[in-house]
């Protein structure tokens, strides 16, 4: 897998999905799990934080893509174990691998509208700039 090409995609509810292969995997049981990972600092999950790029399923095992706000986070090395822990709890999902990257440098353009209007960063003219460089990427 190319780290250049991520799956994740706008959603209606103002954050985002993912594109799984594995159809029996229940992708709102996925946000609901990474919902329950915060950033220690931000106090925001790590979904609404735009952190999880690419997140697929392929029999019972995930490729998970993400990045941290910064790449002196004091949790850099605990992140990544609590992703795989989250997404052990998705019936179906057997094993993950995390990896991490700093490709595209993580901003407040890639975080969901519920996580910039949380930190008062949200405007009606960037409101869907987190999905520009995505859309871009996608096949």
């Amino acid at each position: 897998m190319s780290i250049t090409k991520f799956n994740r995609k706008p959603s209606e509810d103002g954050s985002f999905d993912w594109t799984v292969q594995d159809t029996s995997i229940d992708t709102n049981r996925i946000k609901e799990v990474l919902k329950e990972v915060y950033d220690p600092e931000i106090h925001i999950n790590i979904h609404d934080l735009g952190l999880i790029y690419h997140c697929d399923v392929v029999d019972g095992k995930s490729d998970v893509v993400m990045t941290l706000t910064s790449a002196f986070c004091p949790v850099a090395g605990e992140m990544p174990i609590w992703v795989k822990e989250a997404l052990l709890k998705v019936d179906g999902i057997n094993e993950v691998n995390v990896e991490m990257t700093f490709d595209p440098t993580f901003g407040p353009d890639q975080m969901s509208e519920l996580a910039q209007f949380s930190l008062d960063m949200y405007s009606e003219d960037n409101q869907y700039d987190q999905f520009d460089y995505y859309d871009s990427n996608f096949d």
